[in-house]
């Protein structure tokens, strides 16, 4: 796994193998923060990763200027290896362990962007969830974006608030906006 721009650019993390995670792959990663440049400034930008894995993507952000970020997963190991990568980069991403739904019940704070990678095996009904407890709520700046990665089985199409998708081989992102950037709705119109 690499650091594939910012600051960071082309910096390589091992992850330990016994982590229980799916990492997003480079050629993903790159895809999602192309359409993101698209929509966003990084420098400062609150970010909020959940089901954080390895901290693959809280990586990008920090890399390219966010702070802070807030990484949550309900991992111990996933947890103790994002804080020893924050630690050796000096990246202000503080890992949290703990159920995300439980997260995102009690939790206060309001995110630019908010990035959900769940196991992809999660039922379409806390897939629904999950995006409901973020604007339910009010996790997400007005300004903000909700990205869920997701399989092709999985649909979020017809959830408040969503915008578009990318497809990116068995992977997809949907993306949840409270306005839906005019842009973007022209383009599919086509």
């Amino acid at each position: 796994m690499r650091i594939i721009s910012g600051k960071y650019k082309g910096r390589r993390i091992n992850p330990p193998k016994n982590l229980p995670v799916r990492p997003t792959t480079d050629m993903t990663k790159e895809a999602l923060f192309n359409v993101l440049n698209n929509h966003f400034n990084f420098s400062e930008l609150q970010i909020l990763e959940l089901f954080a894995g390895t901290g693959s993507i809280s990586y990008e952000f920090a890399s390219r200027g966010c702070a802070p970020i807030i990484a949550v997963d309900g991992d111990m190991g996933c947890v103790n290896f994002i804080k020893k990568t924050a630690k050796e980069f000096d990246f202000d991403i503080t890992a949290i362990k703990s159920d995300v739904f439980k997260f995102l019940e009690k939790h206060r704070g309001t995110y630019d962007i908010i990035f959900a990678d769940p196991p992809y095996d999660l039922s379409q009904a806390d897939f629904e969830k999950l995006v409901t407890a973020v604007f339910d709520n009010e996790l997400l700046d007005e300004a903000g974006m909700l990205i869920v990665e997701h399989s092709k089985y999985t649909k979020l199409d017809h959830m408040a608030y969503y915008s578009f998708q990318k497809n990116y081989g068995g992977s997809v992102f949907s993306f949840f906006e409270f306005e839906a950037d005019e842009e973007v709705e022209d383009n599919e119109e086509d």
